[in-house]
């Protein structure tokens, strides 16, 4: 889509999304795990319970170097706009020690 005009440029195909009841749901994650060798990303999103030292994974993701850049970038936009709208969202990051010779967790 052209973010300027909002509309969509004359040679794209329009796509259609569908999503299963159960995606729909939803999860909550509050921690990620994120590695990386040339070809993929993988994006492990999981759950940490109060007092917790055991996180669960819920979903993991993966996927190309350049739409994992493409995520991230729409993340940025997301986040830009939410903060114009609702004020800066405060961030503490703590880097949980690696488990099991697994990435440091976000």
């Amino acid at each position: 889509m052209n973010k300027e005009q909002g509309t969509k440029p004359q040679n794209q195909q329009r796509i259609s999304v569908s999503i299963s009841e159960e995606v729909e749901k939803g999860i909550y994650v509050n921690q990620a795990i994120i590695g990386h060798s040339q070809k993929e990303f993988v994006i492990d999103l999981g759950f940490l319970a109060p007092p917790g030292n055991k996180i669960k994974i819920q979903a993991r993701v993966i996927t190309n170097p350049i739409d994992a850049k493409i995520l991230y970038l729409f993340l940025k936009e997301n986040i830009e706009k939410y903060e114009e709208r609702f004020g800066a969202i405060p961030v503490h990051i703590q880097k949980l020690p690696p488990v099991d010779g697994s990435p440091p967790v976000h």
